[in-house]
């Protein structure tokens, strides 16, 4: 049994990161691999199937998904002209930690899901070269990992750890608030940084090759910009890079889409469902004696995997409170770390065509800053 799991596991771990179709279809594949999972520990029952069809939670956070997407339909068009007038009333930097701190926040009961599709909308529309954009995107998708996981229809990880510890719904806020909240509003400052690299008058040039001024006029506010950076490339290097200011062209949300989501969503959550009951044999002669400490450094393989999936096969009612929170925050820092580890960043990077190489270079960093945070605040002063 125990090599059965130990297989079905890898093969969890390593798919889904090589195989792109496997990638892009990851809920059918796990819900396999939880099938075997169940088969292989002998666990495979209609008791097992009955519990898992009864949790609620899997129908609120299908039900959410569905709800704010439909919203999400029929306001978009609208984000572009909402967004260009605040921009007219507050600086840049502020929208951008305004946007982190509350999307991170709001994600635990709009769903992480739709909190990244507003995200990836909002920050293609902002005045910022394509750099400014990936790092804005990665911060606040840090923040929207972290923030969903305060309510159990925020993400499939807060709902597979309430349903698994039967916990009420304020359980992970209660929990783990006191970490999250901060490092929400931690995220939102770091974004301000990623944003900050755009000057006033820059913020006006392109407001005006927006509105379609003359090519004459944006190479002498280009000229302009350059000079005063101490930049020496001719007008026509400056406008090479402009286009990289220009929105990404988005496909819309339609209502069909909305429906297949959530119908994704269900399956999801059922297949880690599964997961964690295959797996759990192994959990419980394993990992739940496990000092919190190694268990905080071991989830960031999170990084290369869903964090949902390896919540499922780890937590149990049986471990302490501090271990439970030594998973999750490592479950949830890491997770933001490349973009295979958690659902809005791998929304967001396929929304603005981000590579993972990209992402990496600026998730990898800062992921291991918060973990060591992290770590002293949980292990050291607490």
């Amino acid at each position: 049994m125990l090599a059965g799991l130990i297989i079905v596991l890898l093969l969890v771990l390593s798919l889904p990161f090589v195989i792109k179709p496997i990638e892009r279809n990851l809920e059918p594949f796990l819900f396999v691999m939880g099938l075997a999972a169940t088969i292989i520990a002998g666990v495979l029952n209609w008791e097992l199937v009955t519990h898992i069809m009864s949790n609620t939670m899997m129908y609120m956070i299908t039900a959410a998904v569905f709800v704010f997407g439909l919203l999400f339909v029929f306001f978009q068009n609208q984000m572009h002209i909402w967004i260009k007038k605040l921009l007219e009333h507050i600086p840049l930097s502020l929208f951008v930690f305004l946007l982190v701190t509350i999307l991170g926040l709001v994600s635990s009961m709009i769903t992480a899901i739709i909190a990244a599709l507003i995200l990836a909308e909002v920050v293609n529309a902002l005045p910022l070269k394509r750099k400014a954009k990936i790092h804005t995107t990665i911060i606040g998708c840090f923040a929207i990992g972290l923030g969903a996981a305060l309510t159990p229809i925020g993400e499939p990880l807060a709902t597979i750890v309430v349903s698994k510890l039967d916990e009420n719904f304020f359980y992970l806020l209660k929990l783990l608030g006191i970490f999250i909240i901060p490092g929400v509003v931690a995220m939102g400052l770091v974004g301000t940084f990623t944003a900050g690299g755009l000057k006033k008058q820059e913020q006006f040039d392109t407001a005006a090759v927006a509105e379609g001024e003359s090519t004459h006029n944006q190479e002498e506010q280009f000229d302009t910009i350059a000079v005063a950076e101490g930049d020496l490339l001719h007008s026509q290097q400056a406008l090479s890079e402009q286009s990289e200011e220009e929105p990404v062209d988005l496909e819309d949300e339609t209502i069909s889409g909305v429906v297949l989501r959530a119908g994704k969503i269900f399956l999801f959550v059922m297949a880690l469902e599964l997961l964690g009951a295959g797996f759990k044999p192994m959990i419980d002669a394993y990992i739940i004696n496990l000092d919190g400490r190694i268990l905080y450094w071991i989830n960031m393989i999170s990084a290369v995997l869903d964090n949902a999936t390896l919540a499922a096969a780890e937590i149990s009612p049986s471990m302490s409170s501090l271990q439970i929170e030594a998973i999750l925050m490592g479950l949830l820092v890491s997770g933001g770390m490349l973009i295979p580890g958690n659902i809005p960043n791998i929304i967001s990077a396929s929304k603005l065509k981000i590579t993972s190489s990209e992402w990496a270079k600026l998730g990898v960093p800062v992921g291991l800053t918060m973990m060591v945070i992290y770590y002293l605040i949980i292990f050291v002063i607490l």
